[in-house]
């Protein structure tokens, strides 16, 4: 048996999350939908705008997101990241070890600005990100544990890493290990604006081929450039054996690497889509390792996604999560 289910890789950030109106956006020329990355000055500029509204605090980042899923649904998992010796350093380390992901962060921590992620969510629910990778900007090799990633089922890779050049150069080691040692490897898209300014270093990090990709459907026709998704499909079939596609109110697809497996959506009233996908991911990762065929894990996460959207903020109780797996697998 392996120590780990999943080693995941991907931006250590303290998520401060706000609800505001469309207008904010206008006034303040933020692109809606999507994450931009900002400097400090400009967060602070954003911050000092979203004083004005109440805010809420959680160590986030997609990665650490889908593992403390993974690990609250009863999986044992491992992130590797880069947090600053600070105040949101502390925080965030205290948040990873609350919900028992293990980590490198207890290796000591550098001078510097723990990365934060303002989330700003709309009345239609929809997430827009503006985000300071601060030190994990600088997330390298030197952050994995390559002895962990060959101690675990599976290797999950956070596509948001596409945009630092060290972190990039770290995903690929990551993956290049997890393939020497047999370790399975997945990775996320992460955000439209990943597949559409930075296709090629995503494909450097997929390599010749990953074992399981997520996407939503966006990222999917941006990845193939079409407005078709059977064609989307065809497409992913190239960089991936197996995907997860997530349709938002439509369900989701997935190719379980032989046939095409439709799962439902669940009818709620969507409060915020921050943290859905990742929470997707956590789930269906959950499920693969412990037994569950892609059916019966894509319908644990399509459960838990729709759960997490209904609600304000990206996480669940542990009690939440028990819930949807007496629910779904009785």
């Amino acid at each position: 048996m392996k120590k780990y289910h999943i080693y995941g890789v991907g931006n250590a950030l303290v998520d401060m999350e706000f609800e505001v109106e469309d207008s904010f956006f206008e006034k303040n020329g933020i692109d809606k939908g999507v994450m931009t990355l900002v400097d400090e000055p400009r967060q602070h500029e954003l911050m000092s705008h979203l004083d004005a509204f109440e805010g809420k605090k959680a160590s986030g980042g997609s990665a650490a997101n889908t593992l403390i899923a993974t690990c609250y649904f009863g999986a044992r998992s491992f992130y590797s990241c880069k947090v600053a010796n600070d105040e949101l350093g502390d925080f965030y380390v205290a948040d990873l070890q609350a919900a028992g992901v293990g980590s490198n962060v207890g290796d000591g921590r550098k001078e510097g600005i723990t990365g934060k992620c303002l989330v700003m969510v709309t009345p239609d629910a929809e997430r827009t990100m503006n985000t300071y990778l601060g030190i994990t900007e600088t997330f390298s090799v030197d952050e994995l544990h390559p002895s962990a990633i060959a101690d675990s089922e599976y290797l999950y890779i956070e596509g948001y890493l596409v945009t630092s050049d060290t972190g990039r150069h770290a995903a690929i080691e990551a993956r290049k290990i997890a393939e020497e040692k047999g370790v399975k490897t997945a990775l996320t898209f992460s955000d439209p604006a990943m597949v559409q300014f930075f296709k090629e270093g995503l494909q450097e990090m997929i390599g010749e081929k990953v074992d399981l990709l997520f996407c939503n459907d966006a990222e999917a026709m941006s990845w193939a450039d079409t407005d078709d998704l059977q064609l989307a499909i065809e497409s992913l079939k190239q960089v991936a054996r197996s995907f997860a596609i997530t349709r938002g109110a439509k369900g989701a697809v997935l190719f379980d690497g032989q046939q095409m497996v439709e799962i439902s959506s669940h009818p709620i009233k969507a409060v915020d889509s921050n943290g859905a996908g990742d929470m997707f991911a956590g789930a269906f990762l959950y499920g693969i390792t412990h037994g569950h065929s892609f059916y019966e894990a894509g319908n644990i996460a399509s459960l838990a996604a729709a759960r997490v959207v209904s609600q304000f903020g990206p996480r669940l109780t542990a009690d939440e999560h028990k819930e949807i797996l007496s629910i779904v697998l009785g």
